[in-house]
């Protein structure tokens, strides 16, 4: 634990957590270069050459509403503001970051509260579960999905997770500052505040690698067609039909 924990001497001389280590940082900036690089080779290696991709003509379907859209451009906009506020200390920037940091932090809780309330109520919550027989399709290519195939939903939920564990940690930590809110109190133990910065330093590092995890994905030349429809709104029943199965998932047609 000592490479992945500081330590600090607390006033009465006891041993405490002081947060994450940030070469961490480094390692996972590192790893996540590293296997992105690799993948893109044995996809390159793989890669049919005569293999034809669905085009992007003719009839069009709604894949993603406009409010959601917004939703997701807004809250990927929160989260990288918030990561470069976060690291840029780390790594030697001088900006005046920390009130930039928590606005985006408040943005990014709010959103999230409201696509949980849409999820909830006006969007179909069950085509995001990770279901048993899901765990096979990436083994079986005849078996398509509906809306979202399983690597979708598993970053999504991994998503899911790491951003609330930000954000609840994110909010323990802003209740110990000054705010145009409140006065800082420094109620919170230096024991329990440094378990707070750790767990707020994994799940920051956890964030950056699935941010750019999901930016490489985002942008593979086989699934830009899903980063058009976050953009536009649409697919083609093209795109529909050699991703999907019609009977899992029937959209409406666009406009």
């Amino acid at each position: 634990m000592g490479e992945i924990v500081r330590y600090k001497r607390d006033v009465w001389g006891e041993e405490v957590i002081l947060g994450v280590s940030w070469d961490l940082l480094y390692v996972v900036f590192m790893a996540i270069v590293v296997l992105l690089i690799a993948h893109a080779i044995v996809m390159a290696a793989l890669a049919k050459r005569n293999l034809d991709r669905p085009t992007g003509e003719g009839r069009r379907i709604v894949r993603h509403e406009s409010i959601d859209r917004w939703f997701h451009w807004l809250m990927a906009a929160s989260i990288l503001v918030l990561i470069f506020t976060g690291v840029a200390p780390i790594i030697g920037l001088r900006i005046a970051w920390l009130d930039i940091h928590w606005i985006s932090g408040l943005i990014l809780t709010f959103l999230v509260i409201a696509h949980i309330i849409r999820a909830s109520f006006w969007q179909d919550f069950k085509s995001m579960l990770l279901m048993p027989k899901d765990f096979a399709e990436p083994f079986d290519s005849a078996r398509k999905p509906g809306k979202y195939y399983f690597e979708q939903k598993g970053m999504h939920w991994a998503v899911t997770v790491v951003v609330l564990a930000v954000i609840v940690t994110g909010v323990l930590m802003f209740m110990q500052i000054d705010s145009p809110f409140w006065n800082r109190t420094n109620s919170m133990p230096e024991d329990q505040l440094g378990l707070v910065f750790l767990l707020h330093g994994l799940s920051t590092l956890a964030l950056v690698a699935l941010a750019a995890t999901h930016i490489y994905f985002a942008l593979r030349p086989e699934k830009i067609f899903y980063t058009r429809s976050m953009v536009s709104g649409w697919m083609s029943e093209d795109e529909l039909a050699a991703n999907h199965d019609p009977a899992k998932w029937s959209p409406k047609e666009a406009d």
